[in-house]
Order: structure tokens, then C-alpha cells, then sequence
């Protein structure tokens, strides 16, 4: 199997980055680039701060992405709070951003009813209830409202299978349609496709599978390797071949099963560009899980963490900044330790144009930039 993966991995990624360089000229400085790599918390704020850092490294083409949470909803007069946010932050950006948020339903849920959105179910309930006009039916009404707002980035659907019922963070909150592949691949389908009409990117998570752990990554290190099943991998590559798929994140979790080194997925060169870029031949962009989750913050640091995931085939890093003060980091700081780490010859230009390129034809795709 590895020496499949490693085979497969090495034709399909040479393949790949050749197809990419003739695709696209890339006219944009390094410090650009590495901009359009690093999505970051908007803040802390819910009505509008013109002076919120954010702002400033936007202007300064440092941040390519933003991602909301329920904090940024104020209790009064939301949407029109909210909109008139992402307006404003779209207008800093030379190139338009990607405006990101968790709405899966359910569990995971920014836009609760108490600000006015119609209620959301779970991936599970859906699941269960196998009724794909119904999962359309809440899939446009999430994209729909997106829409409204600015946001043009849902992190869902979860597509992991329901292989621990026990899962603290998957199965036992609701987030998995099933515990059969096939069930999991049509209802991510209806809910993909009823994002596509509004021109609302999905990302399809926890590569390559969360299903199936006995932990939470958020909180520390999480191991699967002896839980994990190859029939995790089939949801994303069904779906990679209806040609449906925006862009995956990666999982903080390690499984030897695809990398002995024992790294997390979202630092794994073996898991993202031998597995999911070689042996399932995935084009599109890679978003990093939370990068300040405490399976990578607290293993590895700031720096480390980023080189590696970046060395690893990420290609947004994603800083949701949901700790403590201490604890925050800046766009600014990540985009200083990129570029360092290029100056050091420890990341090489090419890579980073690698995920410019993977980027600005998303955005592309999107209509968010011009063909």
C-alpha cells in the first residue's frame, strides 16, 4: 500500500505542478504570494472597527482570507451589522478575499436563531433521515444566506464517516451523515451542490478522516492509526471525481497507516502530497485545520508549525485566533516567518508559487477574480 502511495504520489504530483505552471503566469511579488496564503479571525469585534488589525494587514496584501465566528455577530440589527463588515473588509483587498465561516448545522453552528437565522440541523439527522431533498433544502438555505451576507467560504460539509458513534468531536456531537461511505458521499454531494449555485466555495474536512478518533484534536495530540479504515478516503474521492471539490482541510491527526513518521495530517508531506495530491491526483487548494489547535501549537510552535505545513502542501494556513491575548498572532508575524523561512532557502519560491497558483484559480473560479 505505502509503496502505491509513494509511486502514484510522485507521477501524479509531477503531473500536477507542470499542468499548474502552464496555467498561470504569476506576476505577483513574493510578498503578494505569501499573502494570498494566510487566512486569519477577523476579530473580535461585531459591529464595525476601522482600526481593527486586520484592516491594516490587508491593506499591506499580508492576508488573503478571514474567517468569522459567532462573536462577530452583534445581538442587534445582525445582518446589516455583518454585511456592512464584509464590505468594508472586501474593500481593503486588492485582490478579493476569501470570507470564510464553520456553518455545517447543527452543532457547529455561527448563525443561531437568536440573531434571526432559520434553524439548522445535523449532518447525523440528515444522514438518517436519507432524504436528499431535504439536505438540498437546508444546504441552499445555509448558501443562500451566506450569500446575503459576504461570505463566499463555507468550512463544511464534514465528510468524515461515523466510525466511532463515541467520537467527542465527530460522531457524539452530530457532524457525520453516517457510518457508511456511500451515505456520507450523497449528502455532502446535495450540500455542496446547493452551495455551487450561490457561488459559495465548500470545504470538504478532516482529511483523511476524523471519524474514526477517540479524541479531540483542538486539545491535544490525536492518534487513529489504529482506528482509521481506508473507506475514510472514499467520500473525498467520489467526490473529487464529480468534480465537485473547492478545497480540503487538513485534520491535526496522526495515522501511520499513511505516514510511519507519526506527523499530524496538516504537516504530513506523505498524507497531503504523496496521498491526497499523488494517489487520489487532487488539484485544488488545501487549507490548513486551525492552526493554533493545541495538537500543533503545543507540539511543535509557531515557526515550526508553519514550515512544515507549508513544506507539507498546505496552501491557506489557517490562525482563527480563538485563544487568549497572549496567545494571538498577527498576520503580519505569519507573513514575516514565511518570507523568512524563503529567504533561509528552508521553503523554496516555487512552493509558494505552488499555492498562488492553487489560490488565484479558486478565486478565479469563484468570479472573485477576473479570468
Amino acid at each position: 500500500m505505502k509503496k502505491l502511495l509513494l509511486m502514484a504520489g510522485s507521477v501524479f504530483l509531477i503531473l500536477q505542478v507542470s499542468a499548474q505552471t502552464d496555467s498561470l503566469t504569476v506576476k505577483d511579488s513574493l510578498d503578494q504570494m505569501i499573502g494570498q496564503m494566510i487566512m486569519v479571525g477577523i476579530g473580535d469585534f461585531n459591529t464595525l472597527d476601522q482600526q481593527a488589525t486586520v484592516f491594516e494587514a490587508i491593506r499591506a496584501e499580508q492576508v488573503g482570507g478571514v474567517i468569522l465566528f459567532e462573536k462577530n455577530l452583534s445581538p442587534n440589527n445582525t445582518v446589516e451589522n455583518l454585511q456592512g463588515i464584509l464590505r468594508f473588509t472586501q474593500k481593503q483587498a486588492r485582490v478579493p478575499l476569501f470570507i470564510s465561516i464553520d456553518e455545517e448545522g447543527g452543532r457547529v453552528n455561527r448563525l443561531k436563531t437568536k440573531y434571526g437565522f432559520p434553524k439548522t440541523v445535523t449532518a447525523q439527522y440528515l444522514g438518517e433521515l436519507d432524504n436528499l431533498d431535504s439536505t438540498s433544502f437546508y444546504a441552499k438555505q445555509t448558501a443562500g444566506i451566506l450569500y446575503k451576507l459576504g461570505v463566499n467560504m463555507n468550512f463544511a460539509p464534514s465528510v468524515d464517516v461515523n466510525i466511532n458513534p463515541n467520537n467527542p468531536v465527530i460522531g457524539k456531537i452530530g457532524r457525520s451523515y453516517s457510518a457508511d461511505p456511500m451515505v456520507v458521499t450523497r449528502h455532502a454531494q446535495a450540500f455542496v451542490e446547493g452551495h455551487e449555485l450561490f457561488g459559495v466555495a465548500t470545504v470538504l474536512k478532516h482529511f483523511p478522516g476524523h471519524g474514526s478518533s477517540m479524541s479531540d484534536s483542538h486539545l491535544g495530540l490525536t492518534d487513529v492509526s489504529d482506528t482509521w479504515k481506508f473507506e475514510e478516503l472514499l467520500p473525498y474521492k467520489a467526490l473529487m471525481d464529480s468534480g465537485k471539490v473547492r478545497a480540503v482541510m487538513t485534520a491535526h491527526i496522526v495515522n501511520d497507516v499513511l505516514d510511519d513518521s507519526k506527523l499530524p495530517a496538516t504537516l504530513s508531506d506523505k498524507v497531503i502530497s504523496e496521498v491526497l495530491r499523488g494517489f487520489m491526483g487532487y488539484e485544488g487548494v488545501v487549507v490548513s485545520d486551525d492552526m493554533q489547535m493545541k495538537a500543533i501549537s503545543a507540539q511543535y510552535g509557531l515557526e515550526e508549525g508553519i514550515k512544515m505545513a507549508v513544506l507539507a502542501g498546505v496552501d491557506v494556513l489557517l490562525f482563527a485566533n480563538n485563544v487568549p491575548d497572549y496567545e494571538l498572532v498577527t498576520a503580519q508575524q505569519i507573513h514575516a516567518i514565511v518570507k523568512n523561512l524563503v529567504k533561509n532557502g528552508d521553503i523554496s519560491r516555487d512552493r509558494i508559487e505552488q499555492s498562488y497558483r492553487r489560490i488565484i484559480t479558486l478565486k478565479k473560479d469563484l468570479g472573485l477574480v477576473n479570468p
